[in-house]
């Protein structure tokens, strides 16, 4: 017997076109018209999957989620909107545990379901081996005051620059950037990741001293309202990168939906920069990208790489390479992830210099940088 999948819309149009697309594709289909009706459907059908609306009459699809998770957690798909509203509440679904959402496109029912069918069936598929995790609602912001203070911005070079001075800055700067202990942290991850994010990025200090770099796959008009969620929960400043960015400590970089985010190197400093899709790779923001374009500019043991959940391989070839290399990487247990495809693709590689679940993550990559910081006391 194919999955059980219980849909849940007050639009009877779009239940009939789910339903249809469901059960082509093998899977065993219940309705429900509201939350009520959901929370009941819960217990009666005991689905493998939910597929959820977020706005609907009676109960929401918000409450309907927290009621289902107290009495039954089950792998949920939100279905919603791209708007401003939609990509919020779907965020605050994700905290809640719900394992991955689907973007409604714009225009009629039966075109929109066409336009999201393929997507919508396979992540049906992944969230049927999904391992649910508890909710983080009532975690509390950092205040402002407890975030590091931005460094103050160094010029770029403008045209009026002498080129000699152009030319012999990039090698002595990227060399003191080296020198001085510098390097990046590079996390790849997908499927359960915002939730997976939580138990990692809000548990480094303000004074953690590397950057850090994320290429999380998401559409682009969820990834700014990600980062500034992120950011009321970080000690560090988190933010959506734009076209160009210096990378600083003191930052967590999270790449833009729609883009690759690559490590370049401009007048000796690093840049973060957003590139269009790579036709090449199958993920987006792709973490083999942001890995490779790192490993490029700085000393592999100058990088370390954390895989966390996700379906698929992205991100596996560039952190293996980067371990043989001599850099530093992480595996999400199995047993932590959402789903355990990324992680375990490394982890078979041979690429995991160790594999730990998220909540240890934070501590593992302290411990690191602080023996970076004794070995510079050492050689000072």
């Amino acid at each position: 017997m194919g999955l059980k999948v219980l849909v849940v819309d007050d639009s009877a149009l779009m239940r009939k076109h789910l339903s249809g697309l469901f059960n082509d594709a093998g899977f065993d289909v219940a309705l429900a018209r509201n939350g009520n009706e959901a929370v009941e459907q819960v217990l009666a059908f005991l689905p493998d999957v939910i597929t959820l609306d977020i706005n609907m009459p009676e109960m929401d699809g918000l409450t309907a989620l927290s009621l289902i998770m107290a009495t039954r957690p089950t792998p949920t798909i939100m279905v919603s909107s791209l708007t401003t509203k939609g990509a919020l509440a779907t965020l605050e679904a994700l905290a809640m545990g719900a394992v991955d959402f689907v973007a409604k496109p714009g225009g009629t029912i039966s075109l929109s379901i066409d336009a999201v069918a393929a997507e919508l069936v396979a992540k049906v598929r992944t969230a049927g081996m999904a391992r649910v995790k508890g909710s983080l609602s009532g975690r509390s912001a950092v205040p402002a005051s407890a975030k590091a203070s931005p460094p103050a911005p160094r010029m770029m070079p403008t045209a009026a620059t002498p080129v000699a001075a152009q030319r012999a800055t990039p090698v002595a700067s990227l060399t003191r950037i080296v020198d001085n202990g510098y390097g990046l942290v590079l996390i790849g991850v997908s499927t359960g990741g915002p939730r997976t994010l939580e138990d990692i990025l809000p548990h480094l200090p303000a004074d953690f001293p590397w950057p850090v770099l994320v290429a999380q796959h998401m559409p682009a008009s969820f990834t700014g309202h990600f980062a500034a969620r992120m950011n009321t929960m970080c000690a560090l400043q988190v933010r959506e990168v734009g076209n160009l960015e210096q990378i600083v400590p003191g930052f967590i970089y999270v790449a833009r939906g729609g883009t690759d985010l690559m490590v370049a190197e401009r007048a000796g400093r690093l840049m973060a920069i957003s590139k269009p899709e790579s036709a090449s790779h199958p993920w987006h923001p792709s973490v083999d990208v942001l890995v490779t374009s790192a490993m490029q500019h700085l000393s592999p043991k100058r990088l370390i790489g954390v895989q966390l959940t996700g379906m698929g391989h992205d991100g596996a070839k560039s952190m293996a390479e980067l371990k043989q290399c001599g850099g530093r990487t992480i595996a999400e247990s199995e047993a932590s992830c959402v789903v355990f495809g990324m992680p375990n693709e490394l982890i078979k590689r041979g690429g995991a210099s160790c594999v730990l679940a998220a909540t240890e993550i934070p501590n593992q990559l302290k411990l690191w940088l602080n023996q970076e910081r004794r070995n510079g006391l050492e050689k000072t």
